[in-house]
């Protein structure tokens, strides 16, 4: 089950449409082009726009399955007591005093540009149920990083 936005889940099902009545036709009609070309056996064409093909089934079916599974969180519901998901938390590095601010989101709608981080990753574990004042120990690649909560909003 992954948590989301309505808006999270919304962009699922517009790429999931678009999938399915753009790209889906697309690669079919890619297959018929190749195989008109004549013999399958020594037809390059054929075989990659085949693997195309498998290729976007799986993002399909892989999409349909996140679709089925999503659970649409209410954004009135939430609390800005805790670090959870959906809220946006403001840190500062301890040992350099760097601050940031990050909203945590689900794995699906994680984008680092936009300063959206995957509840699965190290720093949104860490930080999970954490309150204003805390400091918390994250293990990351290049280490451990302590990070003091600044700020919780919604």
């Amino acid at each position: 089950m992954a948590y989301m936005t309505q808006e999270g889940y919304d962009k699922m099902v517009a790429q999931l449409r678009h999938m399915e009545s753009i790209e889906r036709p697309a690669a079919s009609a890619a297959i018929a082009e190749a195989a008109d070309k004549g013999d399958l056996s020594e037809n390059s064409e054929y075989d990659a726009a085949k693997e195309n093909q498998a290729k976007l089934e799986g993002r399909i079916a892989a999409l349909k399955k996140a679709i089925a599974e999503a659970k649409i969180i209410d954004k009135s519901k939430i609390k800005a007591d805790t670090v959870q998901i959906l809220t946006t938390v403001e840190m500062k590095n301890v040992k350099n005093g760097m601050v940031m601010k990050y909203t945590i989101v689900s794995e699906s709608e994680a984008n680092l540009r936009e300063g959206k981080i995957s509840s699965t990753t190290p720093i949104a574990q860490g930080l999970l149920g954490k309150k204003v004042g805390d400091v918390v120990e994250v293990k990351i690649p290049q280490g451990t990083v302590h990070l003091e909560i600044l700020n919780i909003s919604i």
